[in-house]
């Protein structure tokens, strides 16, 4: 949940990760091959519908009293954002609603979250295709930018259920993990921790779990959360963890 603290700074409460169920689903593969054939699908893009706009979801759970990022890696080096880019039209709230669905939600409809997004805490400029750099700023120079990426924060209810691509991993890792570690996890991830240090973290205590609920081991700062069907199923596979 969020809310204001005393300070005017804003509260945001976050919960334990053994709060919350994980489960996969059917993989979503990725468009493009390399950094080179989406540069180039970028730039055909922005020939038919002009300038990029995209969307990512800063999620926050907590682990040994401390924030974790909820980062998607794909293949053993890349990390990202759940979030992608807007339709025309679309507005930033529903865009990322929609992408958090596709990324994250449950198949079972039953079992959906209704995402809440919160404040924007990042906004980035890409100037050309000629590389996959962007900027915190617009560069003076620059009349007529590719893309515009924001980064809002979306808090977490009490308990959820996620389910993930099966071709992807679900990792939880720390602020002290991402704190200008560019090299493993790029420029924007690894600035995560200065952008959410306006806001004031509660951490919360687990909540007792019901019987049929799977239980995600908790002793690790970092997890791969792979776990079988969609999440409040009967599961033959146990969900494991990996440190980072």
């Amino acid at each position: 949940g969020v809310a204001m603290a005393s300070s005017g700074e804003t509260a945001i409460t976050i919960y334990p990760i053994g709060n919350y169920n994980f489960g996969v689903k059917n993989p979503r593969h990725e468009k493009d091959k390399s950094v080179v054939d989406r540069l180039a699908r970028m730039r055909l893009k922005y020939l038919k519908e002009g300038a990029r706009r995209s969307v990512e979801g800063v999620l926050l759970v907590q682990e040994h009293n401390h924030p974790h990022v909820l980062l998607l890696q794909i293949g053993n080096t890349f990390f990202k954002l759940p979030g992608g880019r807007l339709r025309p039209g679309e507005t930033e709230i529903d865009g990322l609603k929609r992408k958090l669905m596709n990324n994250l939600s449950p198949t079972q409809e039953s079992l959906a979250t209704d995402w809440e997004i919160g404040d924007c805490v990042g906004i980035y400029w890409r100037p050309n295709f000629e590389n996959n750099i962007l900027y915190p700023y617009l560069p003076p120079h620059i009349t007529k930018p590719k893309e515009c990426k924001k980064l809002f924060v979306v808090p977490l209810p009490e308990r959820c259920y996620f389910s993930v691509p099966r071709n992807l991993k679900l990792m939880a890792v720390p602020l002290f993990e991402l704190y200008e570690n560019i090299q493993h996890y790029g420029p924007i991830i690894s600035s995560l921790p200065q952008m959410l240090s306006r806001f004031r973290f509660t951490m919360t205590g687990g909540i007792p779990p019901e019987p049929s609920r799977l239980e995600f081991p908790s002793a690790k700062a970092a997890g791969t959360l792979d776990q079988e069907g969609d999440p409040g199923e009967k599961q033959d596979s146990e969900v494991q963890a990996e440190a980072q």
